[in-house]
């Protein structure tokens, strides 16, 4: 069995200046109460890993208008201006990912692979400072595996062994960090005291070191 913990509790395994990913996609799918109590503790200086920042008012838009994160290696910050602002104003660094590759760069990871190759970008400013490898005449960038500290997911439901169930598209960038971090918390919407049926199962217990309710 996995240890049920509290936010509160959960919170605490985020440090000062680690790297912290966070599963969803815009205001869906998200660990909402972890993230709140990340930001009644002040935990800052984070370099955030996620598909996006969010909006200002809403889960990881709020570690950012909160001045919390110092780096952000994100897909797209064009739905919370206040990321775009802090970057134009040099108080925080974003790296833009293009989305399929930041999700190969955290399975490589998770996977234990040494990075992945990809066609995309290539040619653009994306591929500054990256190896180029030729295979059968094609150029790929080589985009090398991306790990947290710390991964803080969600799931519609999880068994006490920590087995979950994501519906639908909550499944965006949970699944896949459940695997490259080293320590991984669950916040489930719902706690079955009976095991899951293997057939509802999207991360498997395996990956997650604690739960929240």
């Amino acid at each position: 069995m996995k240890k049920i913990i509290s936010a509160t509790e959960a919170a605490k395994f985020v440090k000062e200046n680690s790297s912290l990913m966070i599963g969803g996609f815009l205001r869906c799918g998200s660990p909402v109460k972890i993230i709140d109590e990340l930001i009644k503790n002040k935990t800052g200086g984070l370099t955030l890993i996620a598909n996006d920042t969010c909006v200002p008012d809403h889960d990881r838009g709020k570690l950012v208008v909160n001045k919390l994160v110092k780096k952000a290696i994100v897909t797209h910050i064009g739905t919370n201006p206040e990321t775009g602002r802090q970057m134009n104003a040099g108080e925080i660094e974003i790296e833009l990912v293009p989305m399929g590759t930041l999700v190969e760069r955290i399975r490589s990871a998770g996977a234990g692979l040494g990075g992945v190759l990809t066609p995309t970008g290539s040619g653009t400013v994306v591929e500054q400072g990256k190896q180029k490898i030729v295979v059968d005449g094609k150029t790929y960038l080589l985009e090398k595996p991306l790990r947290a500290d710390c991964a803080i997911i969600y799931a519609s439901k999880a068994d006490k062994y920590g087995n979950a169930f994501l519906d639908g598209t909550t499944r965006n960038f949970n699944t896949v960090m459940a695997t490259a971090a080293e320590t991984v918390i669950l916040e489930a919407d719902e706690i079955s005291d009976e095991p899951l049926d293997p057939a509802q199962i999207t991360i498997p217990g395996i990956f997650v070191d604690y739960i929240v309710a």
